[in-house]
């Protein structure tokens, strides 16, 4: 197995990963999702407070205490393209060297919020402020960054005395480049709505070009090709479940809708193929890699035993964050190749589940964040459902056992030769 990952392919491949991860833009973009692991995990929290409490009192969903315990999560989570686009615009400002990433994240928020979130009876919109506005955020980041950057570089800015305070200074020089950002941006936007009747904006011109192409794969063969690119795309330090869910799930509350008035009329179920994207995350998040927390508890190295001490218990939750920026799995094709291959073969095997009849379609509409199993059995109230979702820690872990072996001893020799230098 050593020799596998010794061919000079990998080694390219892995000189080319590191490579990318140097790039200004993406580290930003993997600092900003990283930042973004406190809000996740506190807005989850309380969703899966919500979520327990309301298994025992079915009237607590719709009381005052409800609201309360779930406005994190609304603030959070439900925000979550708005923290994602300020966190990349300053890690992305930073890395540039700006003179303040903070008001330079500030301006790129503006942005977003003024494409984004048109105000409308009053009060802002709120469609692209969660997941959904991610990938917006990103575009937006990234190009009100590089215009002031380019207006730093090129002088171009209001001129201030040199006795004048360095803040109000810097608080000068931001004015023309927001400007500038406002104009082309908000400029774009208005100009699309005004030709379209308001059918086209900037914030859905963009959705569309990623949204369109993804939504034509809620096939059985298209749901692999689409939960393949959601992996893929988390090595490279992209939510990427976040970013294709938005468009599956609508479809999978139609299938639960669907198969709850087939099982109230007492009819077979019927099989979505966008079911199978709960292979992707049956077991710790993402990759499933809550069996690779277990491996790594027994890890000779120190870096794979802290992160898996710490990432076991949220990955018990769903929550695998710790694992992929702390092994990392980011930038790291050793553990990429697991992480986006188990769960295409956790998703056969649900497949052949489902048209053999050993498992169930889910016919409840689960969207709480829940243990490992406790939400197969929710959504169906069928315990053949449960077992199938812990008898995949099998192969699960049987495709993570010999990459891990092999990153274990790289990165152990790495810190055995850092101690004796």
């Amino acid at each position: 197995m050593e020799n596998l990952f010794n061919n000079p392919l990998l080694i390219k491949a892995q000189e080319f990963g590191q490579k990318l991860g140097t790039n200004k833009f993406i580290s930003a973009l993997t600092a900003g999702m990283m930042a973004t692991m406190a809000p996740i995990m506190v807005g989850s929290m309380c969703q899966i407070i919500c979520a327990v409490i309301s298994l025992f009192n079915a009237e607590f969903a719709s009381s005052a205490l409800y609201g309360y315990i779930y406005a994190p999560y609304n603030y959070t989570m439900g925000l979550l393209g708005l923290w994602v686009t300020t966190l990349v615009a300053y890690n992305y400002a930073k890395n540039l060297k700006m003179k303040s990433p903070v008001s330079t994240a500030i301006n790129s928020t503006i942005v977003f919020t003024l494409i984004a979130a048109p105000i409308a009876n009053g009060g802002l919109t709120n469609t692209f402020l969660g997941t959904t506005g991610m990938f917006i955020g990103f575009v937006v980041a990234w190009g009100t960054v590089s215009i002031e950057k380019f207006c730093f570089d090129k002088n171009i800015r209001i001129p201030m005395p040199e006795v004048c305070p360095p803040s109000l200074v810097n608080a000068f020089a931001a004015i023309v480049p927001l400007a500038i950002n406002v104009l082309v941006f908000y400029g774009l936007n208005t100009v699309l709505a005004a030709f379209t009747g308001g059918a086209i904006t900037l914030t859905t011109l963009i959705n569309t070009i990623l949204y369109i192409p993804l939504s034509m794969l809620l096939s059985t063969p298209g749901m692999f090709v689409i939960c393949f690119l959601a992996c893929l795309l988390w090595c490279f330090g992209i939510h990427g479940t976040m970013i294709v869910y938005p468009v599956l799930m609508a479809d999978m509350i139609n299938a639960a809708a669907t198969n709850a008035q087939l099982h109230a009329a007492g009819e077979p179920l019927m099989f979505f193929p966008t079911l199978l994207f709960a292979g992707v995350a049956l077991l710790g998040g993402t990759g499933n890699t809550w069996p690779l927390c277990f491996m790594g508890l027994k890890a000779k190295s120190e870096q794979i035993r802290a992160v898996s001490k710490v990432a076991l218990v949220p990955g018990f939750f769903g929550i695998n964050e710790p694992v992929a920026f702390g092994m990392p799995i980011m930038y790291n094709p050793i553990l990429a190749i697991p992480y986006c291959l188990n769960p295409m073969v956790v998703m056969i095997l649900y497949y052949f589940a489902y048209q053999t009849g050993l498992i169930m379609p889910p016919w409840i509409s689960i969207t709480a964040l829940l243990p490992v199993g406790v939400g197969a059995f929710l959504g169906t109230l069928n315990i053949m459902n449960v077992v199938f979702v812990y008898l995949m820690m099998i192969p699960v872990g049987l495709i993570w056992y010999p990459f891990f072996k092999v990153y274990d001893n790289q990165l152990y020799a790495q810190e055995q030769a850092a101690k004796n230098a």
